[in-house]
């Protein structure tokens, strides 16, 4: 899960990236999108191994 983790959190940052050099407003926006989408989702991964270290699970 670690590795999906940094992967998301990889693939957000390029999101951004690409968001912010885009010339296009409909590319801009499209990968803000997909950056802030890819962000909830590494949340809510970080979120689940946080609780599966609290129980003791590896």
């Amino acid at each position: 899960m670690s590795r999906q983790l940094e992967k998301l959190r990889v693939e957000a940052e390029d999101c951004a990236l690409i968001s912010k050099l885009a010339t296009d407003p409909h590319k801009r926006e499209l990968f803000e999108k997909l950056a802030a989408h890819l962000t909830v989702l590494a949340g809510e991964i970080e979120h689940a191994i946080a609780e599966r270290l609290s129980r003791g699970e590896a």
